[in-house]
């Protein structure tokens, strides 16, 4: 009798017009990234900084998802059998640490400019502004395709925070272009701060519980459990174990007692099914018969 009997779908998540969508998105960052210093450091505005300092880091986010992307793309090799999907749980991790040190330096910022204000051209960080939140949006709208990918979604909070900080500046040169109140400007940078620490800090807890090989938050084990064990012919499921793989390529494995051995090929087709409906593809079943294991338990 064999004891294993495997059912492998090595799906690539990574997709040509994922990268496409990436390269995209970098070139338009970092071009606008370089208009927004220079405005922003005419202007003297914070906000507008800050929000150039996000498109700079996004850049460098895009970069890394793109790499990443490549890198999961290769296929299994003798030393790396399961591939290197692993490569876009590690480029979200850095993404959002990337994003903690940004927040934390608008705050820094923000506070020295509540001590030391200092004047602002509200008319030219609105209108660079304006500018800015439209690349975004373009941005946003290319990399909101794909969430279920955690590194593409760890790119697309970066360009997120990008979108409320052109907000906030184009709200901040409005107020001071019409009013003259520089603190609006600080004021925002720091909310805008606060928005992106939540995301940041979300997207940090999935990254680090993936490569714990914690199991995803979307599926809920004892119930994935139970409905293995509810297909014809099964017993018993027991050491049932599903991982990330990569950015949204999941791994299960499961012992499968069955009522007999000769139903497997027909009982394996129901287990495949259930697995796949929560998104696993790489799924990896033992069975087992009532014998069989009596005899394991009892030497």
């Amino acid at each position: 009798m064999t004891a294993h009997n495997h059912n492998h779908s090595h799906g690539n998540t990574d997709t040509p017009d994922q990268r496409h969508r990436l390269i995209i998105a970098l070139l338009l960052t970092w071009a606008f990234a370089v208009v927004e210093v220079s405005a922003g450091w005419q202007g003297g505005s914070l906000a507008l900084l800050a929000d150039a300092g996000h498109m700079v880091t996004d850049g460098a986010a895009l970069g890394l998802a793109l790499l990443a992307a490549w890198v999961a793309a290769r296929p299994p090799s003798a030393r790396h059998s399961y591939g290197l999907g692993r490569s876009e749980l590690f480029a979200a991790l850095i993404n959002a640490l990337a994003m903690l040190a940004v927040v934390a330096g608008i705050g820094i910022e923000a506070w020295s400019r509540f001590e030391s204000p200092r004047p602002i051209d509200g008319e030219l960080v609105a209108g660079v502004a304006v500018v800015g939140l439209a690349v975004n949006l373009f941005v946003a709208w290319l990399l909101s395709h794909g969430q279920d990918n955690l590194n593409v979604r760890g790119a697309f909070l970066h360009v997120l925070g990008d979108v409320l900080g052109s907000v906030a500046a184009i709200a901040a040169g409005v107020v001071v272009w019409l009013t003259g109140w520089t603190p609006i400007d600080p004021l925002l940078s720091i909310l805008i701060g606060g928005l992106v620490l939540a995301s940041s800090l979300r997207l940090l807890r999935d990254a680090l519980h993936a490569l714990m090989d914690g199991v995803p938050f979307a599926i809920d084990l004892g119930e994935l459990g139970r409905e293995l064990a509810a297909v014809p012919g099964v017993i018993e499921v027991h050491d049932l174990h599903v991982w990330a793989l990569s950015g949204d390529r999941l791994a299960l494995t499961a012992h499968v007692r069955l009522k007999e051995l000769a139903d497997w090929p027909a009982v394996l087709n129901g287990l495949r099914h259930k697995a796949e409906e929560h998104g696993i593809g790489h799924a990896t079943f033992q069975p087992e018969t009532v014998s069989w294991t009596a005899l394991v338990r009892h030497g």
